[in-house]
């Protein structure tokens, strides 16, 4: 993916790799998650993966590898779903980029209070302030993540915002992952 900025670290060019990814299905897509692979370990190790994924050219030898995994189960919650999930050591990192429906700081004040879950979540999806963003958050082992938010109405790559804390709750779900 050649828009993504070289001198970002490699895990935010993960990140923003996957974000790229997300953005050519469009939008209205299931929660994706992705294990991030060392490159150049892929390389020796797996060559004939690394051929298929396109990989035997890539000189950079600290870049990291996106591998989609199989979908995310409809209808389970992420956390629940992201709970039942183990690693092997070959994996240095994993992704997810996911939907949601986001309402700016000023919206907070009118929620009503006492509201279910799902009566929340209708009430956030009428609000005429609601916006809808793709999040992308990236964690490796070390506890190092990285994240992309993109808005639905401003979809361009100059557009994409990028972060370690913009999205904490779903990086700490997703470190849990590589939890002994």
């Amino acid at each position: 993916m050649s828009n993504t900025p070289m001198a970002a670290t490699p895990l935010t060019r993960a990140v923003l790799e996957i974000d790229e990814y997300a953005s050519s299905l469009g939008w209205d897509q299931p929660a994706r998650l992705f294990a991030l692979v060392d490159t150049a370990r892929l390389r020796t190790q797996e060559p004939g993966l690394a051929a298929q994924l396109g990989l035997q050219d890539k000189p950079d030898s600290t870049a990291l590898t996106p591998v989609e995994q199989d979908e995310i189960p409809a209808g389970k919650p992420l956390d629940e779903f992201l709970g039942t999930i183990a690693w092997p050591d070959a994996v240095v990192g994993c992704a997810l980029t996911v939907e949601r429906l986001m309402l700016p700081p000023s919206a907070e004040a009118s929620v009503p209070e006492g509201l279910s879950e799902k009566r929340l979540a209708k009430w956030v999806a009428e609000h005429p302030d609601r916006q809808e963003v793709r999040m992308t958050v990236g964690v490796l082992r070390d506890g190092t993540r990285d994240s992309a938010l993109r808005l639905r109405e401003k979809d361009a790559p100059t557009e994409v915002l990028t972060g370690s804390g913009l999205v904490p709750g779903l990086a700490e779900a997703l470190s849990a992952t590589f939890a002994e």
